[in-house]
């Protein structure tokens, strides 16, 4: 490693330059189609349209083109890191990027921030956060289940080229772990993706900081109601704000200019609030003084009468995800280490 490597931001090495074994290659053909490959030395790419050599593409600069055995060119790309999102081996649904660049934007993760987030998941999100903060931050993630936390050591070492020195996963359940490993107020910004964030309210008052940001995420209208009023109802926060985020692409052909057919409509709610002194208390949303006949059955899913066994993956909603699957994917998240550390 060149001195000028040594002193880059950690993973910028890995993403620049000519290709190398283990890289990760983005082939696009001749009629848009894509194909992601991991480089390895005597390795083949096969499609019906022929043989592509991986030692053909070793040592070209990124962005070439190049002709398979038959003459059928093909485009190559280093994956953008919204690329790898979307196409990373996963047991859990990833964070989109869209969701993702408003986490770090709205959530204002700064680079040398000390940062919590929970849970990982296929470490989607822990990619974003990792950028943002730099090798100077601190990022700490939760999770509960090894197998999830196997895969996102695996992506995550494959965007950054090798482990992250910012970046730290402990198993377990957030709210008991995290007031055992982080002192109270030292956390900047708290980021949580699970089922009952409400749960967390009294770990994550403890250990963030008065002015610091806490950001959930959220699938359904229902979690995001609970959050907002425990929230609320907690006096240790400002008034929480609520949001998501559409994306709708554009077809662009001269003049024939219009909107897509599709669009990435909804993934999930974002709430962001922020932590108030300890001697202070939140000032109540202004709103009009009104009677409400509200349904009991609407009532509960945000109060303390609800039975918590409902918040369930199922009731929302998620599918379930099976060991086979889990297997398979932390296997495939770690093949371009282990192809690197043989070359």
């Amino acid at each position: 490693m060149s001195q000028n490597q040594a002193s880059m931001p950690h993973g910028a090495a890995a993403r620049r330059g000519p290709f190398r074994v283990g890289d990760r290659v983005q082939l696009t053909d001749e009629k848009r189609r894509i194909n992601t490959i991991t480089l390895e030395a005597g390795g083949q790419f096969h499609s019906h349209k022929g043989i592509l050599e991986h030692d053909a593409i070793i040592g070209l600069p990124d962005g070439s083109v190049i002709e398979n055995v038959e003459g059928y060119r093909y485009q190559l790309l280093r994956p953008l890191a919204k690329d790898y999102v979307l196409s990373m081996p996963r047991g859990a649904a990833v964070i989109y990027p869209k969701d993702a660049a408003q986490i770090v934007q709205f959530g204002d993760i700064f680079p040398g921030a000390r940062v919590v987030e929970a849970g990982v998941g296929s470490g989607a999100l822990s990619i974003s956060l990792l950028r943002a903060i730099g090798d100077t931050g601190f990022l700490h993630s939760f999770e509960r289940r090894e197998e999830f936390a196997e895969i996102a050591r695996g992506n995550v070492d494959t965007v950054f080229g090798g482990e992250h020195p910012a970046w730290q996963i402990s198993i377990g359940d957030f709210q008991d772990k995290v007031v055992e490993l982080e002192e109270p107020g030292s956390v900047d910004r708290v980021v949580l993706d699970m089922l009952s964030p409400w749960e967390c309210l009294d770990a994550v008052a403890t250990v963030l900081a008065p002015g610091g940001v806490w950001t959930n995420y959220v699938a359904t209208v229902t979690q995001m109601s609970r959050v907002v009023e425990a929230i609320r109802a907690s006096g240790q926060f400002t008034e929480p704000e609520c949001f998501e985020t559409l994306v709708r692409g554009w077809h662009v052909d001269g003049l024939a200019v219009r909107p897509d057919h599709r669009m990435v409509a909804h993934t999930a709610f974002l709430i962001t609030a922020r932590r108030l002194a300890d001697d202070s208390q939140g000032i109540p949303k202004a709103k009009r003084v009104k009677e409400h006949n509200f349904a009991a059955e609407d009532v509960s899913a945000w109060t303390r009468d609800h039975d918590e066994s409902e918040w369930t993956p199922e009731a929302l909603g998620e599918r379930g995800v099976s060991d086979k699957k889990l297997r398979r994917a932390a296997r495939d998240a770690t093949r371009p280490a282990r192809v690197r550390e043989q070359e």
